[in-house]
């Protein structure tokens, strides 16, 4: 980014953070910091763009663990002027890519990682980006609920294919969800297996400055699908997984997808609790403060490129306008 393009922004961030008076605490949630940009997925933040906000966040902002957040939320200690990383689902660029920025910048982070894509496994949607990536030009039929064929021509018509399949296949039931991705990706020779970390990178990860590993369920599925014994099985699992491997204790939870009642409902928080969390973090819209529920905690997601953009959207989030 040129000097004096920064420079402009970073004044427009300072103006929009001295505005955040309320006792309000901002959680921001990625999922990949990519090396560069990925034309299957041209909105995931790269390197560049990723150290450009922690060299503006760091100038106005007390970047703090969501941990202790949650205890400055109990405490009645927020200020408005903190905010806290998180990364979900546990790839490898969470370690390759994204962690020495934050470590460059001094900015800690809790990492909430499914335990059941470790060493070689990869995420249901991903197998659909990558089928997608693969595919050869021409017409191509999916197995979608209103029928679907879809014509490969170019990036953008490959983007919009995956993101129509996803979209119809997310809610499905686990196992005919992964049927039908079995059967999508048989369609192509091979897909990656390097997605998501390894063991000796949530190790390293775990051991980092900064850092706090977090659960989020073995396969991340959709709670609100699961019979009771499925999603407690899923979330104890995840948590002991982890624990197992890195030999510390996970205190903070993650749901996957992370819609209140659409994606976890009130009886998901429940069995969170009894595994152990002390507080779980949703994807719905918002702010933490002393009367937010530890188990519904709301974060904001950084969608825009334009870093003009995301801070005036930080800052509606903030004054609840969103």
């Amino acid at each position: 980014m040129a000097k004096g393009r920064f420079a402009e922004i970073d004044v427009n961030v300072g103006l929009i953070a001295a505005s955040m008076r309320r006792a309000r605490h901002h959680t921001l949630i990625f999922h990949r910091v990519l090396r560069d940009v990925d034309p299957m997925s041209p909105d995931e933040p790269t390197a560049a763009w990723f150290r450009d906000l922690l060299r503006m966040l760091t100038r106005h902002f007390e970047i703090i663990s969501l941990q202790q957040a949650v205890h400055r939320a109990h405490a009645g200690d927020l200020n408005g002027r903190t905010l806290s990383i998180t990364f979900d689902d546990g790839y490898a660029d969470n370690f390759l890519v994204a962690l020495p920025i934050l470590v460059e910048f001094g900015a800690p982070a809790t990492f909430f990682v499914a335990s059941g894509f470790l060493d070689g496994g990869r995420m249901w949607n991903d197998s659909i980006i990558e089928t997608m990536r693969r595919l050869p030009n021409g017409p191509h039929e999916v197995d979608l609920p209103d029928g679907g064929t879809f014509e490969l021509t170019d990036w953008p018509s490959r983007r919009a294919a995956a993101a129509a399949t996803i979209a119809a296949w997310k809610h499905l039931p686990q196992t005919q969800r992964q049927a039908s991705v079995e059967a999508l990706a048989a369609r192509v020779p091979a897909l990656p297996d390097d997605l998501m970390m390894t063991t000796a990178q949530l190790r390293e990860l775990a051991d980092a400055p900064g850092v706090t590993l977090g659960g989020h369920t073995r396969t991340h599925p959709i709670l609100a699908v699961l019979d009771e014994e499925s999603a407690r099985a899923e979330i104890v699992g995840g948590k002991q997984d982890l624990e197992g491997l890195v030999q510390k204790e996970l205190r903070l939870f993650a749901y996957p997808n992370g819609r209140r009642d659409r994606d976890y409902r009130d009886e998901h928080a429940r069995l969170a609790k009894e595994a152990g969390f002390d507080a779980a973090v949703a994807t719905d819209w918002g702010t933490l403060d002393a009367k937010t529920d530890p188990y519904a905690i709301p974060r904001f997601t950084p969608w825009h490129s334009n870093l003009t953009r995301f801070s005036i959207d930080l800052a509606r989030c903030h004054h609840g306008w969103l």
